[in-house]
């Protein structure tokens, strides 16, 4: 199974590149990860943000694989346990559906892609910078 981990954002601190990539490469055989960068729309105070948010949502699903089960981070999404998301993909892996785990932009993510997902998670009640989350959401599969 592959979990595409789809995110609005490019040119990351290296300090989170590193995280990424130390989770990424301690993945099991049967639970890899791919990360697909989505390019930010260009924010300027003359585009109303709905715009720009339409615009990364047509990135974000062009960029989602084909069959893919669809999860949104969101924070009115369900919070899960770390048990709960290893229970969740233990009962994935046979199944062997690939996941698009989408992670927005700095506005937010198109209501229509939000409408689309088949599920939809949060991390945590906090607000986390979008970077980050590529981290946190890379630690916890490979700790699933």
């Amino acid at each position: 199974m592959k979990v595409h981990l789809i995110a609005v954002g490019k040119k990351m601190p290296e300090w989170i590149n590193t995280g990424y990539v130390e989770f990424s490469k301690r993945m099991p055989p049967e639970l890899q990860i791919n990360l697909i960068e989505i390019t930010p729309s260009t924010r300027n105070k003359s585009t109303p943000i709905e715009n720009n948010i339409k615009e990364e949502g047509e990135r974000i699903q062009s960029a989602i694989p084909t069959n893919s089960k669809l999860i949104v981070l969101d924070e009115k999404g369900k919070i899960f346990s770390s048990i709960d998301l290893s229970r969740k993909i233990e009962g994935w892996l046979p199944m062997g559906q690939d996941i698009a785990l989408v992670i927005g932009g700095a506005d937010g993510i198109d209501p229509e892609i939000k409408q689309k997902a088949d599920e939809k998670w949060s991390l945590s009640s906090f607000t986390l910078p979008h970077a980050l989350v590529r981290v946190v959401v890379a630690e916890q599969l490979y700790r699933a």
